[in-house]
């Protein structure tokens, strides 16, 4: 099956899985008007480049994204951070699913598409 994923780098896409990071901070923001399913692939790899990829990521869960607005101070908490920065963007999360799966899955940079069998 095809889905929208989105890596994230451990420890996070796990707590986002177990319901303990409720926002996903980021530089950018998803394309005007998505939504449906993304697939949070979890991996150890800080992907900074523009093609770089991990083979290695695992699926950890199936979420949707409620809305993006910009990082505040006050979501530390809800975000797993220890720092406030300007200019980032908050992305809620929200019908989180998490995924038990011993399958591996590439992670690749900004929002991609994936093609596995959960």
């Amino acid at each position: 099956m095809k889905y929208n994923a989105l890596s994230i780098v451990w420890p996070n896409g796990s707590k986002i899985a177990s319901g303990e990071k409720k926002l996903e901070i980021r530089s950018w923001k998803p394309p005007e008007g998505f939504q449906g399913d993304l697939l949070i692939v979890e991996n150890h790899n800080f992907l900074r480049k523009e093609g770089e990829i991990d083979p290695a990521g695992k699926p950890v869960a199936l979420v949707k994204i409620k809305n993006v607005r910009p990082f505040m101070a006050g979501d530390l908490l809800d975000a797993c951070w220890d720092k406030w920065e300007p200019g980032l963007f908050a992305w809620e999360v929200t019908d989180v699913r998490p995924i038990k799966s011993d399958k591996v899955a590439v992670a690749a940079r900004k929002i991609y598409e994936l093609e596995i069998d959960l």
